[in-house]
């Protein structure tokens, strides 16, 4: 792929990050801070919803999953990483920081998912993996294999777009399909987790060079 097709994909990939921490900001911090539509969804739970701790905990899992999503967005561009090696170096600690906080906060709002057990069994799973993709990617560089590090770290930001995903997939499921909100978050959940694969073997296949440790 030309160099100037991957520039157009890297400014694509910043708009739709910056696009979407700006929406998320506003739904949770301006429109809806104690997230009554979303939590009217929540029916049926085997544990009750204490919203004292459920809602800051929400809150701190949305500041870091922005973080995440800028920082790693961030550390794909070519300029950052050949000019500002030490920037990238400590970006990339932020990016690393930022995933263990939003999977330590998903963990602990897991067992409280819309849809009940098999969506928390969900989270946990993509907790589990994308912290264990993120510490392949620290690894890899640690030891110099600058092309695993750079597989793993797509496999692990392609992450960051897991609740954009799991929105766009229900609300086209309830709203196009005219399916149950429960059925159609459900959907979109493990919706998510399969485009998130597919579309990090994709970037790596055909945009990443077939050069390198591999």
């Amino acid at each position: 792929m030309n160099t100037l097709r991957n520039r157009r994909l890297y400014i694509g990939m910043i708009g739709i990050a910056v696009v979407y921490i700006l929406y998320v900001t506003f739904m949770n911090f301006i429109h809806d801070p104690q997230a009554t539509a979303f939590l009217d969804h929540k029916a049926g739970l085997k544990r009750s919803v204490n919203t004292d701790i459920w809602l800051p905990v929400m809150m701190v899992h949305i500041i870091f999953a922005c973080v995440a999503m800028l920082a790693g967005a961030v550390n794909f561009s070519n300029l950052v990483l050949t000019r500002y090696r030490s920037f990238h170096r400590a970006n990339g600690y932020l990016y690393v920081i930022a995933v263990c906080i939003v999977d330590i906060t998903s963990g602990y709002m897991a067992p409280f998912a819309t849809g009940g057990k098999i969506n928390s069994m969900a989270f946990n799973f993509i907790n589990l993996i994308w912290l264990l993709m993120t510490i392949a990617a620290v690894v890899f560089i640690k030891r110099k294999q600058v092309m695993k590090h750079r597989k793993w770290m797509i496999r692990s930001y392609v992450f960051c777009y897991t609740n954009l995903f799991i929105h766009l997939l229900t609300y086209l499921a309830s709203k196009g399909a005219g399916l149950p909100y429960v059925t159609s978050y459900t959907i979109g959940v493990y919706g998510a987790i399969v485009i998130n694969i597919l579309i990090a073997e994709w970037i790596i296949r055909r945009i990443l060079p077939r050069k390198g440790d591999g």
